[in-house]
């Protein structure tokens, strides 16, 4: 399995929110019709998706352990989440679902529909962003320890320890 495939379900929607700016080149794909098409908000709705973005990025630093000092930024996506609110659906076979309210549900909705569902089934913690401070890279933990570092080992891995390789020897 490839390092950066994609993460299951509804994180798949995160992963891609928070991958949207390239920390390294500053390039960001909500400057974009396409980029923002994929996402489906208007322009004047970029704004706030990066607020969402970085709050979402921020808690994925804090699954990595990269706690941000005072917990402002996480604190700031329970506020952002609360203008989404979510209601509880019931199929025919009785599985119980959590649906946003508005139709057709906005950006916000989605994510927070999907971070409960993630959050029921275990799976939000293991949504992470990179340890490297140029990279930042929102990925899936699928290590059977649920302890990586990096997005990729082969990049942004491979360069943290020949950073600690050369700090040693220098």
């Amino acid at each position: 399995m490839n390092e950066r495939d994609s993460a299951p379900g509804g994180l798949a929607l995160i992963e891609a929110l928070v991958n949207t700016l390239d920390v390294e080149t500053g390039a960001d794909t909500l400057d974009t019709v396409d980029g923002r098409a994929a996402f489906a908000i208007a322009e004047p709705d970029a704004p706030a998706a990066r607020s969402l973005r970085e709050a979402l990025r921020t808690v994925c630093l804090a699954h990595a352990g990269h706690i941000p000092p005072g917990g402002d930024a996480v604190s700031s996506l329970d506020r952002l989440l609360a203008d989404a609110p979510l209601r509880v659906t019931v199929d025919e076979a009785g599985a119980a679902a959590l649906r946003p309210v508005e139709e057709p549900p906005g950006l916000t909705a989605r994510v927070a529909a999907a971070i409960a569902t993630a959050s029921a089934d275990g799976t939000w913690a293991r949504l992470k962003a990179c340890e490297a401070a140029d990279c930042r890279w929102a990925y899936y933990d699928r290590s059977p320890a649920g302890r990586r570092r990096w997005c990729s080992m082969s990049v942004c891995g491979a360069r943290a320890k020949m950073r600690t390789y050369r700090a040693k020897r220098g």
